[in-house]
């Protein structure tokens, strides 16, 4: 898309406002309202911010040296919170049709002498996407999101929009009608239209899956639905989070984020995948075979990327349709990988089960090419698939909290190789930060637990 396109639609649908963002290292959006006039300007020089909106963890806390150095040379150039350039990406220009006048760009980050930061989550992403490009391929994928959705009662509190415990209840969707409708008008309006919609099995817990998209765009894409689906709620008398087990009343069961893979040969993007076998007796072809044992030999360390968050762990539980070993499968929904389709279906992929609705997106797309290239480039073979994935013979236990991902992660040499040491400590910085907080923090459980008792 071209400035003068940007520029006309600006004119022609009377937009007066456009918020210029960008990802943050959790995924959550971040930037400045400017003047739709002011958007040329800012295109050509972008527009800063404080740097320091990359030291901080998901408590606002500064996780990696403010004020002093630290070894890393890109953070190090910004110590005093020094600026940052927000460089728009007119490719992602979206009118909000939630909010009269206003559209959104997603942005880049550079230096203030325009060099990228290495930091930023889509840049890391898009460098992911070059390197399967160097082997002419493309990333396929499709969005499956799930996500919780309470009505806010007039005092505040939090309702249920739907009882859950049954799975795909007609009734379940009836309810959730007034409070999905307009978000579903507005992802439609965004361009991001929902295939399905389900009333997934726990109380106010909604599924949505969308039509697959190519490279870059499918983290773009799960940032708009998950902007949309919160601004959208906030507006209607509703809210929705992507924290995978929230706690609002007595119920609640854990939301996943599962990620459907492909690849495409880059000269026919529009193609059949290159999974599908040829062989009857195959899951994949020899190419997703090496991919899929990449994924598997690097899961553990992935998990910071697929899981980033202390609750995220509690999903992780046997026999529970969620995975909790490192294993794949045919069309089984216990184990972390499903196959899903085979011979002669040209729409065979992969669907990592694993995902925490609240991952960056960026990180979890490029965690999975990283981690595939690895197998692809190392000619790795996966083991045996598994029909028992909740036991031990199926795999090896996932991490079974942050701290046990964040100590895979900070052993993987493939990571560090990939993202350089900068990049790999300052993930690693971000995630310890959190995760001491955690550990010094009273929980209710010890509360309830110890507080009469003794």
């Amino acid at each position: 898309m071209s400035l003068d396109v940007v520029l006309d639609q600006i004119r022609d649908e009377g937009i007066h406002s456009v918020r210029v963002v960008f990802a943050d290292q959790h995924g959550s959006l971040r930037g400045k309202t400017i003047a739709a006039t002011a958007l040329e300007r800012v295109f050509e020089n972008g527009i800063g911010v404080p740097g320091s909106l990359l030291h901080k963890d998901t408590g606002q806390a500064y996780a990696v040296g403010l004020w002093d150095p630290t070894g890393d040379e890109t953070l190090d150039a910004l110590v005093g919170a020094r600026d940052i350039t927000l460089r728009p990406d007119l490719t992602t220009f979206r009118v909000l049709p939630w909010l009269e006048g206003t559209a959104m760009v997603l942005s880049d980050l550079e230096t203030t002498s325009g060099d990228p930061i290495s930091h930023s989550t889509r840049l890391i992403c898009r460098q992911a996407l070059d390197r399967l490009g160097e082997h002419k391929l493309v990333l396929k994928a499709g969005l499956e999101v799930e996500f919780h959705l309470y009505r806010v009662g007039e005092t505040g509190e939090l309702e249920h929009t739907h009882p859950g415990w049954d799975l795909l209840a007609e009734d379940g969707l009836d309810r959730l009608e007034p409070a999905f409708e307009p978000i579903r008008r507005g992802l439609t309006a965004l361009g991001i239209p929902p295939l399905t919609i389900e009333a997934e099995l726990g109380p106010s817990q909604i599924e949505i899956t969308f039509a697959p998209t190519s490279g870059l765009a499918v983290a773009d894409d799960a940032i708009f639905v998950k902007t949309a689906i919160k601004h959208i709620s906030r507006r209607t008398g509703y809210q929705a989070t992507f924290m995978s087990r929230p706690k609002v009343g007595n119920d609640s069961f854990p939301a996943g984020w599962h990620l459907h893979q492909s690849l495409v040969s880059a000269g026919d993007s529009a193609g059949p995948s290159m999974f599908t076998p040829a062989d009857d007796g195959a899951l994949l072809s020899p190419l997703g075979d090496r991919y899929v044992a990449g994924i598997l030999a690097n899961a553990a360390a992935s998990c910071l990327l697929t899981t980033p968050t202390v609750t995220g762990y509690k999903r992780y539980r046997p026999r529970a349709i969620t995975p909790d070993r490192i294993s794949w499968s045919k069309d089984h929904r216990g184990p972390m990988l499903r196959v899903v389709g085979g011979p002669g279906d040209p729409a065979t992929r992969v669907e990592n089960r694993a995902g925490d609705p609240a991952a960056n997106p960026y990180l979890y797309v490029a965690s999975q090419l990283i981690s595939g290239l690895d197998g692809i480039e190392k000619n790795l073979a996966p083991p045996d698939p598994t029909d028992s994935p909740y036991e031990p013979a199926g795999g090896e236990l996932l991490p079974r909290t942050l701290g046990e991902a964040i100590e895979a992660f900070a052993a993987s040499t493939m990571y560090r190789e990939v993202l350089g040491n900068d990049v790999t400590n300052y993930l690693l910085a971000l995630k310890r930060s959190e995760w001491h907080r955690f550990n010094a923090a009273v929980t209710d459980w010890e509360q309830s637990e110890y507080f009469d008792r003794f």
